[in-house]
């Protein structure tokens, strides 16, 4: 029983601060690196590019010299690599596998075999056309997550938001956006001090009938401190003129290098597509 409580409260608490440091980590955004420097409209610009890119790509190959600019990038802006694959190689790439697994079978890609087996009397056949469609997919789930996760680590969230304005994004989506990332840092926080409070006060072996009745009474009391709450920032955002517009010292001034970092991406898309379009 131990080893089982052992196990939970490792898994809530590594669950816990996995999710703060990827989420809500602005040390990166602080840092003077190269993405950094740049103007957060042009980032948000050429991140939305490279994306484009990677799903218009009908080659693995050029996924990968992307894939590799990305990594490239987040060296320059003095992101961590270990860091920074840990959280792009965890949750979609691998949702994005088991996905991927069956389309390696002949059953639902046919083409040329190369290699086939047996389990319990069924002959599974894995084609050269479903290795090869697996890989695109996957590669293009990757280095489009991996481009994502590095605009919002080398951006303060309050600046993408005030991007997603300049981009004419409507007001109440961008807003119920900022209250989500708030609240959820809010929620985070309440789960861990509550299983903290739990756990000193009535231990770690709590009767079945005993844990629905503390369980239930949480939930309870997280429903008034969450309407409490509502009111309260409700009205506190009001007191301080707060429209639904998130206020920022910065008007988002462009550079050369700004510019220069436009021009490039820009060229590299068109020579692209054209090249994997027009001259077929």
């Amino acid at each position: 029983m131990a080893r089982v409580n052992n196990f939970i409260e490792r898994s809530l608490v590594g669950a816990l601060s996995f999710l703060k440091e990827g989420i809500f980590a602005d040390e990166f955004a602080a840092r003077h690196g190269f993405l950094q420097s740049l103007a957060p409209q042009i980032k948000a610009i050429t991140t939305l590019v490279f994306i484009i890119l990677v799903l218009f790509a009908k080659s693995i190959f050029f996924i990968a010299c992307l894939y590799l600019q990305c990594l490239l990038l987040a060296l320059l802006s003095k992101v961590r690599l270990g860091f920074f694959l840990k959280r792009t190689w965890i949750f979609m790439p691998l949702f994005a596998l088991f996905i991927a697994v069956p389309a390696i079978f002949s059953v639902f890609t046919p083409g040329e075999p190369l290699l086939h087996f047996e389990v319990i009397g069924f002959t599974f056949i894995i084609t050269r056309q479903g290795i090869l469609g697996a890989g695109l997919f996957i590669s293009r789930v990757i280095t489009s997550v991996s481009y994502a996760t590095l605009l919002s680590l080398t951006t303060k969230h309050f600046v993408l938001l005030r991007v997603l304005r300049v981009f004419k994004i409507p007001q109440v989506f961008v807003m119920v956006i900022g209250m989500c990332y708030r609240y959820i840092y809010l929620f985070m926080e309440v789960i861990e001090n509550t299983y903290i409070a739990i756990k000193s006060r009535v231990g770690v072996r709590v009767r079945y009938a005993q844990g629905q009745h503390i369980v239930a009474w949480n939930i309870a009391q997280l429903w008034q401190r969450s309407y409490q709450l509502n009111e309260d920032v409700y009205k506190a955002m009001l007191s301080r003129g707060y429209s639904g517009e998130p206020v920022i010292l910065n008007d988002f001034k462009t550079n050369k290098r700004d510019w220069f970092w436009l021009c490039y991406t820009l060229t590299l898309a068109i020579v692209a597509f054209y090249f994997t379009y027009w001259m077929r």
